[in-house]
């Protein structure tokens, strides 16, 4: 199983703007601290703002900061807010499965038990136990 860039970096993110929570980051600093690009940045961060995950205030003074506690901010939830697909195999995607067998696969409710296991693994976890 692969996550996306888009979950690694907003955990990433996340991250950087929990230890640094003294302050207000900017979306070049982001990028700069993280070594990501400013354009991948600004999509995450609108995300996770729009989620309110973090808090991003305009003007000159503004910036972008927690939108909440680390310890309300369940890394289970976060995957399922930021990864688009976790669709491992072919068949559990209901436009693009071609499979011939899947009626009687007893592969696919394994590896779904599989994942269910690991989302909720993540979902014992907080922003506060990785900082």
């Amino acid at each position: 199983m692969y996550l996306s860039k888009f979950t690694d970096y907003s955990f990433r993110i996340l991250m950087y703007l929990g230890n640094n929570s003294d302050n207000l980051s900017t979306v070049d600093e982001l990028a700069s601290a993280l070594d990501l690009s400013t354009h991948h940045v600004k999509k995450i961060v609108y995300k996770l703002s729009k989620n309110n995950f973090i808090l991003s205030l305009k003007g000159r003074n503004g910036g972008i900061k927690l939108g909440m506690n680390p310890k309300d901010i369940n890394l289970g939830e976060l995957l399922e807010v930021t990864e688009d697909n976790l669709n491992i195999l072919e068949c559990f995607s209901i436009e693009n499965n071609t499979c011939s067998i899947d009626a009687s696969c007893k592969l696919k409710p394994i590896i779904n038990d599989a994942l269910d296991s690991f989302k909720l693994k993540l979902s014992e976890y907080t922003l506060a136990d990785i900082l």
